[in-house]
């Protein structure tokens, strides 16, 4: 048994009108498995449905919010939060997730990833996002970790974010347990995604803890991000292996993207500064792996990332 490999949507549904031609156009690729991310429009789902009873491809994954709500062209992940201090917006949250839940199940996958909220803006005077982007400007990401002044600041920031994200968390627990049921009912898992906002929920050094005292069930596990983590590498505040070390026993899953010297994401395996020989001894055969790509990729890159993911595969796995 090996893990799945898939395809994100992501790189192709905001050019198509139908969901069985984007289905046919990914798995002309050689892709068996595709991941449903949140830019599925209603208009897209008969397609899908159609395409799933002709048997050419399967879904692996669905992602929060699929299909999008009604009215919602784009993909908007974060339209609801769970974090959110508005209980129609919480209300909101968990009828979108049901349904996503709902219609995972119908196209056959038994694993959804979540966005988790964040600690909303204002603080006061202060933006910890902005004041790192001020700081970074013009410099080699790499020699910040040299200048004590910028380990003072991301310190003054991430102590800033840790100091108001109580009331958000207990809206983030109380979201998940309002869903968490209905997810069980139905086999599917829940996956909680690593984020590449500092101000995003769970935060990274709190991901384990967080899931120890939320997953008891076994319905709710964790989603890793290669971008993400290397993006907040990339700022020093956590590294990838310790992501992936710390929540190693509750990983469902991955969405695998490079970022270049740039800091742009969702980049070709192989083409930008990650090292996925260090992240491949974490894949195990019960995951699903997706590609996550760019829709300005053309599919000859794709076809690139998926041979390259396969031989990782084929090398750790023997």
């Amino acid at each position: 048994m090996k893990p799945k490999i898939a395809l994100s949507t992501c790189w192709c549904s905001h050019r198509h009108t139908e969901g069985y031609e984007m289905a046919k156009e990914m798995a002309d690729l050689g892709f068996e498995f595709i991941e449903l991310s949140h830019g599925i429009r209603i208009s897209l789902a008969p397609g899908i449905l159609k395409a799933l009873e002709e048997g050419f491809v399967k879904i692996s994954s669905v992602h929060n919010f699929c299909p999008l709500p009604t009215g919602v062209m784009h993909a908007a992940p974060n339209i609801f939060l769970p974090t959110s201090s508005d209980r129609g917006e919480i209300a909101s949250w968990i009828r979108y997730t049901r349904r996503t839940i709902e219609f995972a199940g119908q196209v056959g996958a038994d694993r959804i990833i979540l966005h988790c909220g964040k600690v909303p803006y204002p603080f006061s005077w202060f933006n910890p996002e902005k004041a790192l982007r001020r700081y970074r400007s013009g410099k080699n990401w790499e020699n910040l970790f040299q200048d004590p002044d910028y380990a003072r600041l991301l310190d003054k920031c991430l102590t800033k974010v840790m100091s108001k994200e109580a009331r958000f968390m207990s809206n983030l627990r109380s979201s998940l347990h309002s869903v968490l049921p209905f997810a069980k009912e139905r086999g599917i898992l829940l996956g909680l995604e690593n984020r590449e906002s500092l101000i995003e929920l769970p935060l990274d050094a709190e991901m384990a803890s967080f899931l120890n005292e939320v997953g008891q069930s076994g319905a709710i596990g964790y989603w890793h991000d290669t971008g993400h983590a290397r993006l907040k590498e990339m700022l020093g505040v956590t590294t990838q292996e310790r992501l992936l070390t710390e929540n190693q026993n509750r990983l469902l899953g991955f969405h695998l993207h490079d970022v270049d010297v740039h800091e742009r994401d969702h980049q070709p395996l192989g083409a930008g500064t990650i090292d996925f020989q260090k992240i491949a001894p974490y894949f195990k055969p019960d995951q699903v792996l997706v590609l996550e790509m760019s829709p300005y990729l053309k599919k000859e890159q794709i076809e690139e990332s998926r041979d390259r993911l396969q031989r990782l595969i084929e090398e750790t796995l023997r």
